[in-house]
């Protein structure tokens, strides 16, 4: 029998990529072994997967900073996934890193998010660490769930590799340092890790300008570049030029400092003051500690979730508009909803 498509590019793989990168046909596997696919990779059957699932079109609808904002250009959940993978294919690519893999990893590392974006995590979070429920996490963390979504209830079976990057993309507010590029797992993942960072600071500050949150941007950050596009090149040109032909994902020590800066001039002036300016994000954060209580009551979950457990996966799940409606239909008499809707 000849050589399958798959196999082809399997081969071309150990002839072209790096000897740093992961290859598909020495991947640890999935949790319940599967027949390989004739013409795709296990890494490009997992990126096909995520792409395919609920989960990941649900995140268009799942806010990225700003909540509901008016005009079409914010981020979302879905478009902060996808410059994720654009940045990080792009360095992979400069690499010879596996980009099936990293793809994979990219357009999965947030399918866990609950709606809201980090209030809404913060706000489950809260809840659970009041809880006291044998076998339930008492906390929330959205890189858990976002596994917990792959494994259980979107039940994908990917491969070993693309869940470790999953489950170890995220550094929250903690400053990147030179060990984040070492790989725990892969290259490919510590690659997704930093382009994360890269895509959200760069995307964040944008739609903060947009918002008026911010009346411009530092002079200290544009001196990598004054538009956008440029800002995420100069970091890119970085990673790359710093780490061709190392085992590892480098900065320079100026540019990690410069990303390191901006990250928390972020968190100062935009992560933290926007919810101290926009009275709607506790509101937002009631509404998801609301529609946690309501569904830990016995009969309120829908059918195939069950427990508190279940409660967590549901409200998780929302999108934004959703859990508004939810919360709409369960807390607002028809009546009363009926004659807010009509009010001219």
């Amino acid at each position: 029998m000849g050589q399958t498509i798959r196999e082809a590019i399997e081969e071309r793989e150990r002839q072209t990529l790096s000897a740093f990168a992961m290859l598909s046909r020495e991947s640890q596997g999935r949790r319940r072994p599967e027949d390989p696919d004739s013409v795709r990779t296990c890494f490009q059957r997992d990126r096909d997967r995520v792409l395919h699932s609920k989960a990941f079109r649900r995140l268009k609808h799942k806010t990225q900073v700003f909540i509901d904002p008016v005009g079409d250009h914010y981020r979302t959940r879905l478009t902060h996934s996808l410059e994720v993978a654009q940045i990080a294919r792009t360095i992979g690519r400069a690499l010879l890193l596996n980009e099936d893999l990293i793809e994979a990893i990219a357009v999965g590392h947030d399918v866990g998010h609950t709606p809201f974006g980090h209030i809404g995590e913060q706000a489950l979070d809260e809840e659970l660490q009041s809880l006291d429920v044998l076998g339930v996490p008492k906390k929330f963390r959205h890189y858990e769930q976002s596994l917990r979504v792959i494994d259980v209830l979107s039940d994908l079976n990917l491969s070993h590799e693309v869940r470790e990057g999953i489950g170890g993309h995220s550094k929250g507010r903690k400053d990147l340092t030179a060990f984040d590029g070492e790989p725990t797992s892969t290259l490919e993942a510590a690659v997704v890790r930093i382009s994360d960072r890269i895509a959200y600071m760069n995307h964040d500050l944008d739609d903060a300008v947009r918002s008026g949150i911010i009346p411009s941007i530092p002079a200290e950050f544009q001196r990598i570049g004054e538009e956008h596009g440029k800002r995420i090149g100069a970091m890119v040109v970085d990673v790359v030029e710093n780490s061709i032909g190392q085992p590892a994902i480098k900065l320079s020590v100026p540019m990690l400092s410069l990303m390191n800066d901006l990250k928390e001039w972020l968190y100062e002036n935009v992560y933290l003051e926007y919810p101290r300016r926009y009275p709607d994000i506790g509101k937002a954060q009631h509404i998801v500690k609301s529609l946690f209580k309501y569904y830990l009551l016995p009969g309120n979950l829908p059918e195939g979730y069950v427990g508190a457990q279940g409660a967590i996966d549901y409200v998780a799940g929302m999108t934004d508009r959703f859990a508004i409606e939810k919360y709409r239909e369960l807390h607002i008499p028809s009546s009363f909803d009926e004659r807010i809707r009509t009010v001219p």
